[in-house]
């Protein structure tokens, strides 16, 4: 699959800001709308697009922790059994896994350090196949951005 410097200039355009009309975007780079409804639509169907995201303030909604963990594993083969669990656990709101000390690294996001702890201690840690866990608490979060797509043609 190759993308050229229509499609990349409408994918930039729509990560800074998903909410921008079609209509805007074709008169940014000089095509109709239409052209953007047709290569979005291409887009989707490739897999290259899978959505658009909202992203809010967590910290007016009363959710002022964000904390990163580290999770090891008993053994990384449990990794999918484990996965299913903490997928459960609706302040956990990324995982991957990883190479290097975890198995697994983790965002949550949650009220306050006695919430952390409860999820940490009362949920994560219980888990069948989790070791122990070590976490970094975000004091701040400085940058938060699209990948830059233009110009690797």
């Amino acid at each position: 699959m190759k993308l050229d410097a229509i499609d990349r200039q409408i994918l930039q355009i729509l990560m800074q800001d998903a909410n921008t009309s079609y209509v805007d975007v074709a008169k940014q780079i000089h095509v109709s709308a239409g052209t953007i409804h047709v290569r979005m639509k291409n887009l989707k169907r490739l897999g290259v697009v899978e959505g658009a995201q909202l992203t809010i303030n967590h910290s007016l909604l009363g959710l002022d922790m964000v904390a990163f963990l580290g999770i090891y594993l008993e053994r990384s083969s449990m990794y999918p059994e484990v996965l299913l669990k903490i997928q459960k656990i609706p302040e956990v709101v990324n995982v991957h896994y990883t190479t290097g000390p975890y198995t697994m690294f983790a965002q949550v996001i949650c009220k306050d350090s006695q919430d952390l702890y409860d999820i940490l201690h009362n949920q994560i840690q219980e888990i069948k196949g989790v070791q122990r866990t070590e976490s970094f608490i975000s004091l701040s979060e400085s940058i938060r951005r699209p990948i830059q797509i233009l110009g690797e043609e």
